[in-house]
C-alpha cells in the first residue's frame, strides 16, 4: 500500500463509520434517504486532486495545471456539494480554481495544452476550444454553489462564445479534443462537452440564461444539441436529459420516453449500470469490456434521472441509488475502469475513471432529500 492510500486509510479510521455501514432498504411508502460516507468521498477527491496538481505530465505553462476531463472537471463539479463542516474552501479546490482563473485572465498569453507542433495539425484549435468550455464548466459550477456570477467566470464564458462554431456540422458547438479515446476525447465527446456546458449555463445565477447576448448563443447551442441528438451514444444523451431539467424543450416527449425505456433495459441485475453498455465502442487494445456495474455509469444515470424530475420512488432510480450506497469503497471512492483499454491497476492513471465515478456518485447521492 502506497503512502497516499495509508494516509487516506488513517483518516477513515479516525472517522465514524456508522453512516457508511448503514444500508437503508427499499420500503413500502416514502423513499427514505440512503446512507453513505460523505467525509470519505471528500477525502478521496481532495487526495486525487492534490496528486494531479503535482503530477509532472499535468504541468502547463505559466505555472498552471491541465484541467483533465476525468479528474479536475468532475472534482470541480462535485466538491462544492461536500462542504460538510468546513469553514473554508479546501486547499486543493482553492489551488485548482486559482490555476483555472489564471489561465482565463491570461487567456491570450496561454499556450494550448496540445500544440500542433507536438500533436499534429488542428490539435491546438481543438485544445483551445475544449479548454474554453471546461474552464467555464469549472468556474460556473463554483459560482452556482456560491449564488453569484463572478467577472472571471463571465470572462471564461466570453472566451467560449468567441470560439463557438457558426456554420457547418458543428454550428452552435465547438471543436473538441479528439484522440479517439472515450468518453471524453473522441469524435462524440464534443457533443457531451456542449451538453455539459448547457447544464452549467442554465444553472448560473443572476438570470444569466435570460440575458439577450446569452440567449443568442444558447439558442445556437440548443439547435446543435437537438440536431445531433439521435446520432449520439446513450451516455451523451444522458447529459441532455440532465440539462432538460432547466430547459424541457431540449427533448421531445417521445425522445425522453425512448431514452428512459432504453436506460431501463440496460440496468444490470444488481441495480447498477456499466459504461460499456452506454457507450459501445471497440477498445484500442481489443481487450474485453468490463461486464460489472461501475460508479461512473451508475452515478451519471442516477443523476440524469433525478435532475429530470424522475420520482424518488421510481424503481430504476431507487435501485441505482441503492447500488451506489452499497458500492462505496473503504477509501471513499466508487470504482470504474477505462473505456479504451486495460490499465495497470497499481498505477495512478488507472484511477482516472474512478475519479470521475466518485464525483458523479457524489452528485447523484447529494440530491437525495
Amino acid at each position: 500500500m502506497d503512502r497516499r492510500r495509508i494516509a487516506v486509510t488513517a483518516l477513515l479510521l479516525a472517522a465514524p463509520f456508522t453512516a457508511f455501514l448503514a444500508r437503508t432498504p427499499i420500503v413500502h411508502g416514502a423513499a427514505k434517504p440512503l446512507a453513505w460516507n460523505q467525509q470519505a468521498a471528500a477525502h478521496y477527491l481532495d487526495d486525487r486532486e492534490v496528486w494531479w496538481q503535482a503530477w509532472p505530465r499535468a504541468q502547463k505553462d505559466h505555472g498552471t495545471v491541465c484541467i483533465s476531463c476525468h479528474t479536475v472537471v468532475p472534482y470541480a463539479m462535485a466538491r462544492p456539494a461536500l462542504r460538510l463542516d468546513e469553514s473554508a474552501i479546501p486547499a486543493p479546490e482553492q489551488a485548482m480554481l486559482a490555476s483555472v482563473e489564471k489561465r482565463v485572465t491570461g487567456w491570450s498569453n496561454m499556450a494550448p495544452f496540445y500544440p500542433d507542433e507536438k500533436y499534429g495539425p488542428g490539435k491546438a484549435a481543438e485544445s483551445r476550444a475544449t479548454e474554453a468550455i471546461l474552464n467555464t464548466v469549472i468556474l460556473a459550477s463554483f459560482d452556482a454553489a456560491q449564488g453569484h456570477l463572478r467577472p472571471v467566470t463571465q470572462t471564461a464564458i466570453n472566451n467560449a462564445w468567441a470560439l463557438q462554431e457558426s456554420s457547418g456540422p458543428l454550428a452552435g458547438a465547438w471543436k473538441w479534443q479528439d484522440f479517439h479515446l472515450g468518453p471524453w476525447e473522441s469524435t462524440e465527446s464534443g457533443y457531451q462537452g456542449a451538453a455539459l456546458f448547457m447544464v452549467e449555463a442554465l444553472n448560473l445565477p443572476n438570470n444569466f440564461a435570460a440575458q439577450p447576448n446569452t440567449r443568442v448563443h444558447l439558442d445556437r447551442l440548443r439547435d446543435y444539441l437537438s440536431r445531433q441528438y439521435a446520432a449520439q451514444p446513450l451516455v451523451n444523451q444522458l447529459y441532455v436529459l440532465w440539462a432538460s431539467a432547466r430547459d424541457p424543450k431540449l427533448l421531445t416527449r417521445a425522445q425522453r420516453e425512448s431514452l428512459l425505456a432504453a436506460l431501463r433495459t440496460l440496468q444490470q441485475p444488481d441495480g447498477g449500470f456499466r459504461l460499456g453498455a452506454l457507450d459501445q465502442r471497440e477498445r484500442v487494445d481489443h481487450s474485453p469490456a468490463p461486464t460489472a456495474s461501475d460508479g461512473y455509469a451508475t452515478g451519471l444515470a442516477a443523476l440524469a434521472l433525478e435532475s429530470s424530475g424522475t420520482s424518488r420512488r421510481d424503481p430504476t432510480l431507487r435501485r441505482s441509488l441503492t447500488w451506489l450506497t452499497a458500492h462505496q469503497q473503504p477509501d471513499g471512492a466508487w470504482t470504474a475502469a477505462s473505456l479504451n483499454k486495460q490499465r495497470d491497476p497499481s498505477s495512478d492513471p488507472a484511477l482516472f475513471m474512478t475519479d470521475a465515478a466518485t464525483a458523479y456518485a457524489v452528485l447523484a447521492l447529494e440530491r437525495q432529500p
